[in-house]
């Protein structure tokens, strides 16, 4: 059974156990901005996803992963660095000492090869962070944010002087609960044409 995905692994040279490192993101779900963001054992692939394109050091393994979720989630340094020194002791990873103190951590042979028995869930994993990072980039549209501030600045002048009658406020609600509609017809209608699409 491939180490990332044992419930208890082998002990690793500084005697934790394969599944259960402390403070570990991939051993539970992880939590970002959102809340829950993966399963057991995948920032681990993760991890070892962005070391196999190159060493990197825990800070940019942090921005890797934030990146891939288009900004919507990082991992914090407090579950990333204890998941570095997981693999370290398992043998799936290196850490080369450069100067002022800082590592850098590389893939082993071996880390590539459990990095390739897991490339159908690595590949399942990156495919809805795609997804996810399609998304976050869609909310933070230019148009989509002049759009979201021109409505909060209309209301917010609208409830300068005081709350609007009843009558006012089921009109200035109607008008919203119709955009919402709109809204969602039209993400209907995108996700149709998309399926159409396919062969």
């Amino acid at each position: 059974m491939s180490p990332l995905t044992s419930p208890h692994g082998r002990g690793g040279r500084h005697g934790h156990p394969g599944y259960g490192h402390p403070g570990a993101e991939g051993e539970g779900p992880a939590r970002g901005r959102r809340g829950r963001m993966f399963d057991q054992g995948q920032l681990k692939l993760l991890v070892l996803h962005v070391l196999d394109a190159q060493p990197s050091h825990g800070y940019e393994v942090i921005r890797a992963i934030a990146d891939l979720a288009g900004g919507d989630y990082s991992p914090s340094p407090g579950t990333v660095y204890p998941t570095l020194t997981w693999l370290e002791d398992m043998g799936l990873a290196e850490a080369l000492a450069q100067d002022g103190g800082r590592r850098q951590y590389r893939i082993t042979s071996e880390g590539r090869v459990q990095l390739q028995s897991r490339r159908e869930h690595l590949d399942a994993l990156l495919l809805r962070l795609r997804e996810g990072r399609r998304h976050a980039l869609a909310r933070r549209a230019p148009e989509i944010e002049r759009a979201m501030e021109n409505l909060k600045t209309a209301l917010r002048l609208r409830f300068t002087d005081g709350t609007p009658d009843a009558e006012a406020l089921h009109r200035i609600a109607a008008v919203i609960d119709h955009a919402a509609v709109e809204i969602g017809r039209d993400a209907g209608g995108s996700a149709r044409a998309a399926a159409e699409q396919l062969p």
